[in-house]
């Protein structure tokens, strides 16, 4: 059963605690690996996603990592911080350059 259906009725809302509820959310909003090419400019998705994490960790009593996760969700609305470039885009620099050499 996806995580959205398993949350889609309010008696199990209701069953749920605030942590999982919270957790489930950060599930739907997190950016795959599959999707992270797509996604990784789209401010919005990357706020989305940190925000969700931030309040797992708030609701799990570590607000310094809540704190951290805050942080970038505002970078990423302010435009101060950007995506990284792809891990898999460095190694086939690096091994382009190794042939070249």
């Amino acid at each position: 059963m996806s995580q959205t259906t398993q949350m889609s009725n309010p008696k199990q809302q209701q069953a749920a605690s605030p942590v999982e509820l919270a957790q489930t959310l950060a599930a739907q909003l997190a950016i795959t690996p599959n999707d992270w090419h797509r996604l990784k400019n789209n401010r919005k998705a990357q706020a989305k996603q940190q925000i969700a994490s931030a309040l797992v960790f708030l609701l799990k009593d570590q607000p310094q990592e809540a704190l951290e996760h805050l942080n970038q969700a505002v970078g990423w609305l302010d435009h101060s911080i950007s995506a990284l470039p792809c891990p898999d885009h460095n190694q086939v620099r690096s091994q382009k350059s190794e042939v070249r050499s």
